[in-house]
């Protein structure tokens, strides 16, 4: 697969409201100061931040006094939280915000060993957030309270930088594609998937290549979850989804969060795949939180 021409990351500072967004990679990503995103959040500064995501795709917010209260907030501003997919299917509650670590309180943590953790280095695969579900995610935010001295960053890359680089006859090839994304195939690959929480996610059939609403710009959609390619025989399904996961997460066309306490961010889980990067539970505390947009509808009927 050609790539195509690489291009010099310009300093090209713009306000947005009162945010000012600095790009941080030549395909995708922007730092952005200027905003507290624990504070009122009117109209203008919601629909600034969404055009931002749509733009940028990955937006870094540091020094952020975040917590649950001002991150729910958030959350609601920009969409429909999503419910975490595990605590429904094991048990149906309904719960939209959850710790990505290994810390339980001020004073115990998970370690190594524990079943949770195990499951948890299922992130360590480069994935977009619920793309096994009928609405998958729209965006992530993520708020880091306590980071491990080594290890435990967060890659990203563009799906959207990747299909751009694609021969025009490569993307005419799987412009009209559909793929199954399982989670069970994905994640029973590092640790067993409770039988509830399995029989509440069956596989979902997802477009192969969307398209931004706002600007139009076009992304393939794979990742770990994705399994095979409607209509296809195994083999060739996973040589073409490989080959597509493969491309995109090319060393040279990551960007890695090296995360500080404080930094909040926003991520566009319809462009982009992200994956942890590991650390030691046995040494180290790390206190993330998450929660989640749910996407404006199934990728099908847009």
């Amino acid at each position: 697969m050609p790539i195509g021409s690489k291009f010099t990351i310009v300093d090209r500072r713009r306000e947005a409201g009162a945010m000012e967004i600095e790009p941080i990679h030549e395909d995708f990503g922007a730092r952005v100061s200027g905003v507290d995103l624990t504070g009122p959040l009117p109209p203008e500064l919601v629909e600034a931040l969404h055009a931002a995501i749509d733009e940028h795709s990955v937006l870094l917010f540091p020094n952020q006094e975040m917590s649950d209260e001002a991150q729910l907030l958030l959350t609601e501003a920009l969409g429909e939280p999503e419910e975490s997919h595990i605590a429904f299917g094991r048990t149906g509650e309904i719960v939209h915000i959850g710790t990505v670590g290994n810390v339980i309180d001020a004073e115990t943590k998970r370690n190594e060993a524990d079943p949770h953790t195990v499951a948890l280095k299922g992130n360590n695969l480069w994935h977009s957030d619920s793309s096994f579900r009928r609405v998958p995610s729209y965006v992530s935010i993520l708020h880091a309270y306590e980071v491990p001295a080594e290890g435990g960053g967060t890659e990203f890359v563009s799906q959207r930088a990747a299909y751009g680089r694609l021969a025009p006859e490569q993307r005419a090839a799987i412009d009209d594609l559909h793929v199954l994304h399982d989670y069970v195939f994905s994640r029973s690959k590092v640790a067993p998937v409770h039988d509830n929480h399995a029989a509440s996610l069956p596989p979902i059939e997802q477009q192969l290549v969307r398209t931004n609403p706002r600007h139009g710009h076009r992304n393939y959609y794979v990742g770990s979850h994705a399994r095979s390619i409607i209509g296809w025989s195994g083999i060739d399904s996973r040589r073409l989804i490989d080959e597509l996961n493969e491309f995109a997460t090319r060393q040279e066309h990551r960007w890695s969060q090296q995360w500080r306490p404080g930094d909040t961010v926003i991520w566009d889980n319809r462009c982009t795949l992200h994956r942890g990067t590991g650390y030691d539970a046995d040494r180290f505390r790390r206190n993330m939180r998450q929660t989640r947009v749910r996407g404006g509808g199934p990728t099908l009927e847009e």
